[in-house]
């Protein structure tokens, strides 16, 4: 029997709501070992592999996964307010090689091969639903494991760039107060067209948040953003410069960007959607080897995250090798669920 029949995963024929209150209880497996010493943005772990925010919608979904060989688990982004997520399709498969970033349209296939379309929009709970969430869920969490918040502002009508800022630093307060090992701010999200989704590009705004969520939160917090694709080395050292001062380690990259076609027609109304899985494994780990580069070269301590396109134990050690400190996992883990056990398996040979 296939691995991915063993255990329940999130259901992409159902909608976000559904899958939110139908997390799988946790299995009783038994989990090996993973050799060395690791570390995530200064804070002890048993392993380098950990979850973005994307495939934990909630706490329950985070112990199911956290008794699966992840050691940090990030809860999906949150905002000062309620949002509802996307209509279906919220994951979509497509046809596609390793992406440059320079595709035009995917073609939509009905089976996952490796990579698909995310259209979630960054869907919240209120903030009084996940902060009692987060607070449950760091109770009943493993000691030993990290759990990251990530979290979002909510763009206003009339809202100023100083109104943004200040509402991500109240999102990232809250989940400190709530029990949050680590905070990540998400500064990327291609599903959206506002502010909140792109500020990964806009060095100087970007810092301008970081700066406000620092004091926020303190010093002592590990403090991570999450960017999306970056190639040109100036726009990379940009925001390295802008942003050390006040952040522990950046996660990348959040999807890679394309419209997606489905017979005739473009799906999403025409609008670009993030493509997660297989086919950004290759632009992700070159992002990590051009931020590491820059890194070293300016002599910063600044923790890198390498997502993307992660399904084996090769996998992670070309991350490592392109200079990444951690590793996480999203798609592979959506549609098989024992990846990060079978990757132990796989490093312990």
């Amino acid at each position: 029997m296939s691995r991915m029949n063993d255990f329940p995963r999130y259901n992409i024929n159902e909608d976000y709501r559904w899958n939110y209150e139908h997390a799988p209880e946790p299995p009783d497996v038994e989990v090996p070992d993973f050799p060395g010493e690791w570390s995530f943005c200064g804070l002890p772990v048993g392993s380098p592999l950990g979850m973005p925010a994307g495939p934990l919608l909630n706490g329950r979904w985070i112990l199911y996964y956290a008794t699966l060989g992840f050691d940090v688990l990030t809860y999906k982004t949150v905002r000062s307010q309620p949002r509802e997520c996307y209509p279906l399709p919220n994951l979509q498969p497509v046809i596609c090689d390793q992406l440059t970033g320079d595709e035009r349209e995917l073609p939509a296939t009905d089976e996952m091969n490796g990579s698909w379309a995310v259209s979630f929009g960054m869907p919240s709970a209120a903030p009084e639903v996940w902060r009692r969430d987060i607070e449950q869920t760091r109770d009943r969490l493993p000691k030993e494991k990290i759990l990251s918040v990530s979290v979002v502002g909510t763009e206003q009508p009339d809202g100023t760039p100083d109104d943004l800022a200040d509402d991500y630093a109240q999102c990232a307060k809250w989940a400190v107060e709530s029990g949050a090992d680590a905070v990540e701010t998400n500064f990327s999200c291609p599903n959206v067209c506002t502010s909140d989704g792109q500020l990964y590009q806009s060095s100087q705004q970007a810092a301008i948040v970081a700066e406000r969520v620092r004091d926020a939160i303190g010093e002592e917090v590990p403090y991570i953003v999450k960017i999306g694709h970056v190639t040109e080395e100036i726009p990379a050292a940009m925001f390295i410069e802008s942003l050390c001062p006040f952040i522990n380690g950046i996660a990348m990259t959040n999807s890679v960007a394309a419209t997606v076609k489905q017979g005739d027609s473009l799906l999403f109304d025409g609008a670009q959607r993030g493509i997660c899985g297989d086919a950004t494994r290759t632009a992700s780990v070159k992002q990590t080897e051009l931020f590491s580069r820059l890194i070293a070269h300016r002599g910063l301590n600044i923790a890198l995250i390498g997502v993307g396109g992660v399904s084996n134990a090769d996998h992670v050690r070309q991350y490592l090798n392109a200079g990444a400190d951690h590793v996480q996992i999203a798609s592979a883990a959506m549609v098989d669920p024992e990846v990060a056990l079978q990757i132990r398996r796989e490093w312990n040979l």
